[in-house]
């Protein structure tokens, strides 16, 4: 406790002696075009609105000026040819680079921090199983099979007893326990009624946090916090043994259970990511170890989980606070319902939704807004000029904010923050697409999300359940907003008091 205390004391130290480094470097005490590293630590709890704030000033991109020992060399941006040009057009010269995988070593050699050809096989492997119709048929199964015994239930239960409920919780469980069943073919049931703790859940919601403070700290604070297994590395740390241990009797069962699956049980029942590589390893040209599955497992389901469940988060809330929106919803799906079949509880199918195009344009509008992974980075291997004219070189972190993108007057207009599904509708009432480097919720370039259509079926699936059927409703008294994370979670989830709409 002593030992924490005086962390705290010499950080405070730190920011003060940063404040007067950066005086003296501006001797008439004014403030300096670009932001510096002490503006950054005093507004780390708000830091994507920050963010925003100083690339509009910027015209969208600027430098974060720190002193040599605190090591911390970006290019913030949000500009969309910057985007382009890192993610697409010289998407060589900007992988992930070893910083990158040092702030998600948790992460191991996925497809997330991997690079070249590692990155490259991995993918080629990975969009080869899910695009397959046998997947796409467990896909829809499981996610049906989750809305409707899974979800609606503990909604029902809620609504029966006038219970307020956290729908960020719920809707976390949800992507977890469909991501477990898709990437390994296990079902943890945290979605039940009891709302049974899941600690591999968790330690993944409290990394997120970590992670974020590996961004703003400098180098130094986070490897003292390492060396001395204190503070948010040292619980980091601990952490990860429940994943790895949990993963790893995952990984033991799978291998078993290979071992006595035939070709006529995979062909009609589906088949789980986890179990594709293992009987398929020669054809992927991977090296398909403990070690690579424990790695690919977990990336795929943190990249299942939290991404969905935020949108939903962030997309129930602003429906809730624009009831115009909410009826254009509900009035888009009863079209899709017979004559007399209208007006009563209903689960809607994916053919149903897959081509709302209201519904898909106010869940776009939510993604713009409020994009699950607000910021990405990327280092780039040689010396390099940004479109905005800014130079980097091999030690420099350019960091998109996707966060601030959404919120640029100069990219979507002087309406930038306000909540209209009608933006993504062309005049012909069909889906507006925006170039993926403006609108950066699933990346862009050859590096784009894979799981983006999974995303979509998912959040088609329970936004249709839940508008439809039941009427939700906010509580004021906590307020909603964003957490201090790697992942744009609330900070104080999302309580609401929900009662049905049909009786």
């Amino acid at each position: 406790m002593a030992l924490q205390s005086f962390l705290q004391v010499f950080f405070l130290a730190l920011i003060s002696f940063l404040f007067l480094y950066r005086l003296m470097r501006n001797k008439n005490g004014c403030p300096k075009s670009s932001p510096g590293i002490v503006e950054l630590l005093l507004n780390v709890h708000r830091f994507h609105d920050w963010c925003t704030e100083t690339l509009e000033s910027c015209k969208g991109t600027c430098f974060l000026e720190s002193p040599w020992f605190a090591k911390m060399n970006w290019v913030m941006t949000c500009d969309p040819a910057n985007a382009h040009y890192v993610m697409s057009s010289n998407f060589v010269n900007f992988p992930k680079g070893p910083e990158f995988k040092q702030m998600f070593d948790a992460l191991g050699d996925g497809i997330f921090n991997s690079d070249m050809d590692l990155w490259k096989n991995q993918r080629i492997a990975a969009q080869g199983f899910m695009r397959r119709h046998l997947f796409h048929q467990f896909l829809l199964r499981t996610i049906r099979d989750k809305v409707e015994m899974g979800l609606m239930p503990i909604i029902d239960h809620a609504a029966k007893h006038g219970s307020v409920i956290n729908l960020e919780d719920i809707f976390q469980r949800f992507t977890f326990d469909s991501a477990c069943i898709l990437v390994t073919g296990y079902d943890p049931s945290c979605l039940s009624l009891g709302l049974p703790q899941v600690l591999f859940s968790k330690v993944v919601h409290d990394s997120e946090q970590a992670i974020f403070y590996r961004y703003v700290r400098p180098r130094s604070f986070t490897k003292l916090q390492k060396w001395l297994n204190i503070g948010l590395e040292g619980t980091y740390k601990k952490a990860w043994k429940v994943v790895d241990d949990v993963l790893a009797e995952y990984i033991c069962q799978k291998r078993k259970e290979v071992n006595k699956l035939n070709q006529e049980l995979v062909s009609e029942d589906g088949v789980d990511i986890l179990t594709s590589y293992i009987t398929e390893k020669e054809s992927t040209g991977l090296n398909c170890d403990d070690k690579f599955l424990r790695d690919t497992a977990l990336n795929m389901i943190i990249a299942a989980t939290d991404t969905t469940s935020t949108a939903l988060t962030w997309f129930t809330w602003l429906v809730s606070k624009h009831p115009i929106v909410e009826n254009k919803i509900i009035e888009e799906l009863e079209s899709k319902i017979p004559i007399g079949e209208t007006k009563r509880r209903r689960l809607f199918n994916v053919d149903e939704v897959k081509n709302l195009v209201y519904l898909h344009g106010a869940l776009c509008e939510a993604l713009r807004l409020y994009p699950p992974v607000p910021f990405n980075h990327k280092e780039p291997v040689k010396p390099d000029i940004l479109p905005s004219g800014h130079p980097v070189h091999p030690k420099t972190k350019i960091l998109f904010s996707v966060y601030s993108m959404g919120r640029m007057k100069s990219i979507w207009g002087e309406d930038c923050y306000e909540f209209k599904p009608e933006r993504w509708i062309n005049e012909r009432g069909e889906i507006k697409h925006e170039p993926s480097y403006k609108f950066l919720s699933f990346g862009a370039g050859p590096r784009i999300c894979l799981g983006k259509e999974t995303s979509f079926i998912q959040m088609k699936a329970v936004a249709s359940a839940l508008i439809y059927n039941y009427r939700i409703h906010v509580m004021e008294e906590t307020p909603v907003v964003p957490a201090v994370s790697v992942v744009l979670h609330t900070e104080n989830g999302l309580m609401t008091r929900i009662s049905k709409r049909w009786e």
